[in-house]
This record gives C-alpha cells, sequence and structure tokens, in this order.
C-alpha cells in the first residue's frame, strides 16, 4: 500500500535516510512524505503499528524490475536434448550419435538417449542395455549418467548430464 491506501491510524515511520522517526499518525507522515516529494509505502503490514517508509516508490519499483531482469539475464536454462537410437543401429551410427551428444553435453544440455522397439525388437531389450551401456561409456568424458536405463513402454530410456 503506498500514500492515501495507508488507512491506519498510527504507524511506525522510517525516513528517507533509514532514521526511524518513532510512532505518528498516518496524516502526519503523509504530509511529512508529500513535503519530501517523496511517496509513504507501507513496508510491514501486519506488525502492530503497521511500519511505513518515505521512498521514491518509481525508482524503487524501477530498481526491483532491473534486478530481475539481471537475475533472468545471468540465469542459465538447461535444455534436454533427446537422441534416438534403434535396436539395430550399425557401430558408425552409435559413433555419430556419440559425437553429437558430446558435443550437447559440452554446451551444458542433459541428453535423454532412447531405444525405441517395434514389433518383435522388445523380445531383445537386453541388446538395447548394451547399446546404451557402451553409450554412456562412449560419453563418460564429458557427461555422467543421471537416470540409469529404464523401460518406458516400449521405449528404453536413459538421461545424461553434463560434468561440471
Amino acid at each position: 500500500m503506498i500514500n492515501e491506501q495507508i488507512r491506519d491510524k498510527e504507524i511506525r515511520l522510517i525516513d528517507d535516510n533509514g532514521e526511524q522517526l518513532g510512532i505518528v499518525s498516518s496524516r502526519d507522515a503523509q504530509k511529512l512524505a508529500d513535503e519530501k516529494k517523496l511517496d509513504l509505502v507501507k513496508i510491514s503490514p501486519t506488525a502492530t503499528p503497521p511500519v511505513c517508509r518515505i521512498m521514491d516508490y518509481g525508482k524503487y519499483k524501477f530498481d526491483q524490475a532491473k534486478k530481475e531482469k539481471e537475475a533472468r539475464k545471468k540465469q542459465k536454462t538447461v535444455d534436454v536434448k533427446e537422441l534416438r537410437l534403434s535396436p539395430g543401429i550399425d557401430t558408425h551410427d552409435v559413433q555419430v550419435k556419440v559425437k553429437k551428444a558430446n558435443e550437447f553435453l559440452k554446451d551444458g544440455d542433459k541428453v535423454k538417449v532412447s531405444i525405441r522397439f517395434r514389433g518383435r525388437e522388445i523380445g531383445h531389450s537386453k541388446a538395447g542395455m548394451v547399446i546404451l551401456e557402451n553409450f554412456a561409456n562412449e560419453t563418460a568424458e564429458f557427461g555422467v549418467i543421471e537416470k540409469e536405463p529404464k523401460m518406458e513402454g516400449r521405449s528404453l530410456v536413459m538421461f545424461l548430464a553434463p560434468k561440471n
């Protein structure tokens, strides 16, 4: 709440320099704020009496928005890149996928490696486990297994996270 929105009879007032002025009526506090051409802002509404501060509210909001923008700028979003393999994949094809996974891990992204079983291939899920274990060994330089290989429906899925 700011300025005329504050309806309390008495408030604890802090001036624009951070000094406590004690308990005053809200009218007197509003007059002080108007004399300094600043706003009266309720900081702690649950305290008894409520704590209010004299400040430039527009500048305060601007600074808060600026801080949030800086925080968002420094924030790193981690994407999950997916690589799909098949149970009958050839060794060279695996090497191409490993190379791509290493690039993703270098960039700081997580990698989801999945093997999709079609038709009767589901009976050879152990072969898929071997492929994923070899895949993990090949990418061990840049990534670690975050989630062990696990069957999810007709797919065998493993997650790799970049090494720190």
